[in-house]
């Protein structure tokens, strides 16, 4: 078992920087406008030749009501009859995707995210997932890894026995703090009666896994209340929990204009909080897995964790990193192969694209050999908190330390502060830079130097 995590503030206060959540090597902000429909087609046939398994994400933008906090790709609008003729898109891009790929490669994992996917009718989501199983080989016998994200507050017992009929057996519940004041700030008023319903209905129903989202760093947040936030949550018995740091950049997400700077909490509240769940977190028997997420030790991911075989992409930690992963909707992002491709942040013209029968990429990037080399240093880092040079040498054929050769000296300073081990074998993420493993993989980052690290949100 991988040794608990340790919190040291110096170290913290030493590392903390901004920087990439790497869910991709190279990140987004790399994409570029030279990649386009024809570079996905072909990524996509040569997927249908290699037989790859695949993992769809389906992006859903719509939100009744704006959550000032958020900096997803979302529409706000309470006009519910927006959804059908964004579904017709969808569906249009379903069937020219699909028409690439072979019918035999089966769909381990799903994902619906937003904005709000039950923003969608009952009747939409049963059309939706209809047209999904009939170009796609969906899987039948409930093994898949079939999630969507939930707003309670537009949820209830019906809505989850819909959705478990459609064959989704994951749901991730947004809920960021329960503190009414906090949620006032913030636009979302939500209860603990709402989640907790939520809740039991997926227990109930034979749900295969229950993940909730928190937030630190709110304003009105201080470390008292969310220590209340994060006892209650407990109490529901979660298989996941994410506690994300809060970036404010009003700058970047307009919603973000809203919320009163004075509001929030000082960077040492902050840190407090933090650590403050993170010690009720593991007192409460959940593994840290990285990256803000926990997890109970009998859940896939910390079993994963546990025999190497975790792995990360744009739908986070996962176990299904060796698919194929085809982003559709508005801003989705694909990772087929060595291809990253992005669909049109834009709702207008994902749509126009679709009604003149072409797929709405955007930008992307197509991996070299460095990238896929960084990439595999990365993702063991991320994922393991240990790196083995023999395992990158026998992979790509050079000498390690040869290769990072500029990077030796920084690795040094790390390995001296106590935040990594550094042997001739490998590199070992000590227990006290876990919460850091970001830090360290910006050493490895070919593209940091050319970008401004305030793009991302800070470490901790």
């Amino acid at each position: 078992m991988l040794d608990a995590i340790r919190w040291d503030t110096d170290l913290i206060r030493r590392y903390d920087q901004s920087g990439p959540r790497y869910t991709s090597y190279p990140t987004a902000v790399q994409f570029n406008q030279r990649v386009g429909s024809f570079d996905l087609l072909h990524a996509l046939r040569d997927s249908r030749k290699a037989q790859r398994p695949l993992s769809i994400y389906v992006h859903v933008p719509f939100c009744a009501n704006i959550c000032y906090y958020c900096a997803c790709n979302k529409v706000i609008t309470k006009d519910r009859g927006r959804a059908l003729p964004y579904l017709e898109r969808l569906e249009r891009e379903i069937e020219l995707v699909a028409c690439h790929l072979d019918p035999a490669q089966k769909v381990e994992q799903l994902h619906f995210g937003g904005g709000t996917p039950t923003f969608l009718s009952h009747d939409e989501l049963r059309r939706l997932m209809a047209h999904l199983r009939s170009h796609f080989n969906l899987l039948d016998d409930d093994s898949g890894d079939y999630g969507i994200e939930i707003d309670p507050r537009e949820a209830d017992w019906s809505t989850m026995g819909l959705l478990r009929e459609l064959g989704f057996n994951r749901v991730s519940l947004g809920v960021q703090d329960l503190d009414p004041s906090v949620q006032r700030a913030i636009n979302r008023l939500q209860s603990l009666e709402e989640t907790r319903a939520i809740v039991e209905a997926a227990r109930t129903l034979q749900y295969r896994s229950v993940n909730i989202d928190l937030i630190y760093g709110l304003p009105r947040q201080t470390p008292e209340r969310f220590a209340r936030t994060v006892e209650e949550i407990i109490a529901l018995q979660p298989d996941r929990l994410s506690v994300f740091n809060y970036a404010h950049l009003p700058e970047r997400f307009m919603p973000q204009r809203r919320i009163n700077a004075a509001d929030l909490p000082s960077p040492a509240d902050k840190l407090e909080m933090l650590q403050g769940s993170i010690e009720q977190l593991t007192r409460a028997g959940y593994r840290y897995i990285g990256m803000d997420h926990f997890a109970l030790p009998d859940d896939e991911l910390a079993m994963a964790q546990e025999d190497g075989s975790l792995q990360r992409n744009f739908q986070g930690y996962t176990t299904h990193g060796h698919c194929d992963l085809i982003g559709l909707g508005v801003s989705a992002i694909s990772q087929v192969g060595d291809l990253y491709s992005q669909n049109s942040s834009n709702l207008a013209d994902y749509q126009s694209s679709l009604d003149n029968d072409l797929l709405a990429t955007s930008r992307g990037l197509l991996c070299n050999q460095d990238d896929r080399l960084r990439r595999a240093v990365i993702q063991q880092l991320i994922c393991q908190f240990q790196l083995q040079f023999a395992e990158i040498e026998r992979a790509f054929g050079i000498e390690f330390r040869s290769y990072f050769s500029d990077l030796w000296p920084q690795l040094q300073r790390m390995a001296s502060d106590g935040l990594i081990e550094l042997t001739p074998q490998g590199i070992d993420i000590r227990p006290a830079g876990r919460l850091l493993a970001r830090s360290v993989c910006m050493l490895f980052d070919h593209y940091l130097t050319e970008q401004n690290n305030q793009r991302f949100s800070r470490v901790i």
